[in-house]
C-alpha cells in the first residue's frame, strides 16, 4: 500500500487505538516517586499528568525524572510532579490526521502524543515506535526504488568500479603467484 492510499487515516483509525493499554494517569499534586513506582510496575516511559476532568495538563518521562530528579541529587518521595512536568503538551485529537503528527512529532522532536476525544479526555499515548510501524513498508519501498534509480543512473561509475576492483584482484593473483 502506497503513502498516498493513506493520505487522511485517523489516528482512531490505526489498530493501536484500540488494543493499546490505557495511559497511566497521575494528579500533579501526586510525588515524582509514587509516579516512577507506577511506571515501573506498568512498564511505561512516560505519565500524562491530569486535572479533575482526565484532561492532558502535563507529561513526566523517564528523561524528566533522570534530569530533573536524580541528576539534581532532589528527593523523589518530596518532589511534586507538578514541579518537574512538562506543561501543556501537544495533544492530538483521535480524529487528526497520522501523517500530520509524524511530521510535527518529527519537527519537534517529542516522542509521546496524548490522544484526546472530543471533550479533551485522555484516551491513549502514541509513540514515535507506533507512527514506525505505519511508516515501515513506505521506507522499505522508497529504499528499494532509490537503489534501483541510483543503480541505473551510476552504471558507468559501476563498470569503471568493477573493472579496477578486478584489475586489482587480478594483479594480487599475478604478484602472489610470481612469488
Amino acid at each position: 500500500m502506497a503513502a498516498t492510499d493513506r493520505v487522511g487515516m485517523a489516528i482512531k483509525d490505526r489498530p493501536e487505538f484500540k488494543s493499546k493499554p490505557k495511559p497511566l494517569t497521575m494528579p500533579e499534586g501526586e510525588t515524582v516517586l509514587a509516579a516512577v513506582k507506577a511506571m515501573n510496575e506498568k512498564n511505561y516511559g512516560s505519565v500524562m499528568i491530569v486535572d479533575e476532568g482526565n484532561k492532558v495538563i502535563g507529561v513526566v518521562t523517564e528523561r524528566d525524572v533522570m534530569r530533573k530528579i536524580v541528576g539534581s541529587e532532589k528527593n523523589a518521595a518530596e518532589v511534586k510532579l507538578s514541579e518537574i512536568m512538562t506543561r501543556d503538551p501537544r495533544v492530538a485529537k483521535e480524529d487528526d490526521d497520522l501523517i500530520d503528527w509524524l511530521r510535527i512529532m518529527s519537527n519537534e522532536r517529542f516522542r509521546r502524543l496524548p490522544v484526546v476525544d472530543a471533550e479533551g479526555r485522555i484516551k491513549m499515548v502514541f509513540t514515535q515506535g507506533d507512527f514506525v510501524s505505519y511508516t515501515w513498508p513506505d521506507l522499505i519501498y522508497q529504499a528499494k526504488e532509490l537503489a534501483k534509480a541510483s543503480v541505473g543512473r551510476n552504471y558507468p561509475v559501476w563498470m569503471i568500479g568493477g573493472g579496477i576492483m578486478l584489475y586489482s584482484i587480478l594483479m594480487v593473483i599475478v604478484v602472489a603467484s610470481m612469488s
